[in-house]
């Protein structure tokens, strides 16, 4: 059968729908545009703005974070690129990817970078290094009494450059910088675990991360003999998971319970050592599949806090992994599994979350 050759077909012109692509110099429809938005329906590239875009010229509405007022106009322009929100009547964009912003009363994770002489500096993950006032933590043997200069110069003897801390944002400076404190013994040095950061600080970006719960510090009672872990989410997508010690207390053994109003003061100087103590191997790997499970999250973009941090930690002990696929890595142990969540892992652990939620 002989073979003819023929021209090829005019190529079909694609228009894009009308609700899908906008001009920069072109308002938004806000009516029709944000209830695309609402999470009950799927989201459209009509929420996407980018930076310089015209969102409104209505002079009802209000500029938010992430949007610029025209001078003697009533136009609204969007400054980042990032997806609509819409409050009573006020605009603003969020970002698709920052830093943290931080705010008043957040649990942090952080790292020190500096030494100075009356305060550190801390990596937060914020644009601007946060600052650690020596008066601002807790001193062994009493937390009321001032700060001499024996203090100032012992400050290395606390932190040092390289330390991982929890602590509590407790002001913001007009600069965006932030200040924290660690009076509580929930806070401070981080010692018998390992460091995990994740995207989407504070639940602001738009692929999920660690969102401000009610809870940002918990105790998980693992499986296979591992014992209780502590898991710290940082809601400026710092983590640290680390082997759950008790707060050693001086005076505890020779008259027995402390007062509660004294604890701080009876803390002993242990708080600031950097020395780890010995972790069983099965404590380990229930620690790593807890960053397993955090990192799946994350990736998969929900939003990570305690509820969902349980429930997937639970979801992949019953899965029993084995550790048969190319994806998984295999940890010698008496149960078999392994506590590393790759590649398929990752993807059959989320979609039974989701069916389960």
């Amino acid at each position: 059968m002989p073979i003819s050759i023929r021209a090829p077909a005019p190529a079909t012109e694609l228009t894009p729908r009308d609700n899908d692509t906008y001009d920069d110099d072109e308002p938004l429809d806000l009516d029709t545009d944000l209830d695309a938005a609402r999470p009950s329906k799927r989201a459209r590239l009509s929420t996407i703005v980018s930076p310089g875009q015209i969102v409104t010229d209505d002079p009802q509405w209000m500029r938010g974070h992430g949007t610029s007022l025209l001078p003697d106009s009533s136009t609204i322009r969007s400054t980042v690129a990032g997806t609509i929100l819409k409050t009573n009547k006020l605009l603003s964009v969020r970002p698709l990817r920052a830093r943290y912003t931080p705010e008043i009363g957040d649990l942090v994770v952080g790292r020190i970078v500096e030494v100075q002489s009356r305060r550190w500096k801390v990596d937060v993950a914020a644009p601007l290094l946060a600052a650690l006032p020596l008066s601002s933590i807790n001193l062994p043997g009493g937390i009321l009494r001032r700060r001499t200069a024996v203090d100032e110069l012992n400050i290395r003897t606390f932190f040092t450059e390289g330390d991982l801390l929890v602590a509590e944002v407790q002001n913001v400076l007009s600069d965006g910088s932030a200040s924290l404190h660690t009076r509580s013994l929930k806070y401070g040095k981080l010692r018998n675990g390992y460091f995990l950061s994740v995207t989407g600080a504070g639940g602001t970006a738009a692929g999920g991360g660690v969102v401000r719960s009610r809870r940002q510090i918990w105790t998980v009672a693992t499986a296979h003999g591992g014992g209780d872990v502590d898991v710290v989410l940082g809601v400026n997508g710092y983590i640290w998971i680390a082997k759950h010690v008790e707060p050693k207390v001086e005076g505890q053994e020779q008259n027995g319970d402390v007062s509660i109003t004294r604890l701080e003061e009876s803390v002993s100087g242990s708080i600031y050592s950097s020395q780890n103590d010995d972790i069983a191997e099965s404590t380990r790997r229930e620690m790593a599949r807890l960053g397993g499970c955090i990192k799946a999250l994350s990736e998969a973009g929900a939003k990570v806090d305690e509820s969902l941090v349980v429930k997937a930690y639970e979801t992949a002990v019953d899965m029993e992994f084995e550790g048969s696929g190319p994806d998984a890595m295999e940890v010698e142990g008496e149960e078999g599994n392994t506590a590393y969540l790759g590649g398929g892992q990752s993807k059959r652990l989320m979609e039974r979350i989701l069916a389960i939620h």
